[in-house]
């Protein structure tokens, strides 16, 4: 008999073997219209990890977190707080792209919440691997992953809240809700967003 998801994911050794598990993982039906799963990308020894919603469109294709548009605002981002993404983990809290057809487009669904539960094992094992300093929420999804289905991102912008994941938790919205603002309205939201990744530099 196969090894249970949450086997899997709590006897994983390191970054590899969970990006192994994931790969396999039938815990709910995203993996069903998915091309691949993602994992997450970076060093075992990184002090911060970022969290995300989920995959999208790009990185459902090329197999690796923020690597389409939202991935480009969040490394711009990153460069102008002074942060070295080179030097922080990224993943997402559910790791296969959840989509809805439009035309022929791939167009990005929230996840569900059981979508959230059933990768909690796998983001669990990545931070039992990592033991970060400071995971930062990336939007909403990445909120409730963390601290509930209860938690908010407006009223818990740029705060640092306790957790049960052995780090502090930086709240900010996800990257992708830049692109959505009013073109006229992007610049202001773009600099909020390097202002809460700034508090950062306060974690040494």
């Amino acid at each position: 008999m196969a090894d249970s998801k949450e086997k899997l994911a709590a006897d994983a050794k390191s970054l590899k073997d969970i990006a192994a598990g994931i790969a396999r993982c039938r815990g709910c039906r995203l993996w069903e219209r998915a091309t691949q799963a993602v994992g997450g990308e970076g060093s075992p020894k990184s002090r911060i990890v970022f969290v995300g919603e989920q995959p999208g469109d790009q990185e459902d294709i090329a197999g690796k977190p923020f690597v389409g548009p939202a991935g480009r605002v969040l490394d711009e981002a990153l460069e102008k707080a002074g942060v070295d993404r080179r030097e922080v983990y990224v993943t997402n809290a559910v790791k296969h792209f959840s989509w809805e057809p439009r035309g022929k487009r791939r167009m990005h669904k929230t996840p569900a919440q059981q979508e959230i539960a059933a990768c909690q094992d796998w983001l669990a094992a990545e931070l039992r691997l990592i033991r970060p300093d400071l995971i930062v929420a990336l939007g909403g999804t990445a909120v409730r992953a963390l601290l509930g289905p209860g938690a908010k991102v407006l009223i818990n912008r740029g705060k640092f809240l306790p957790s049960d994941w052995g780090a502090k938790v930086l709240v900010t919205v996800h990257p992708s809700s830049i692109l959505r603002v009013p073109p006229e309205d992007r610049k202001e939201a773009f600099e909020a967003f390097v202002r809460d990744l700034s508090h950062i530099k306060r974690v040494s």
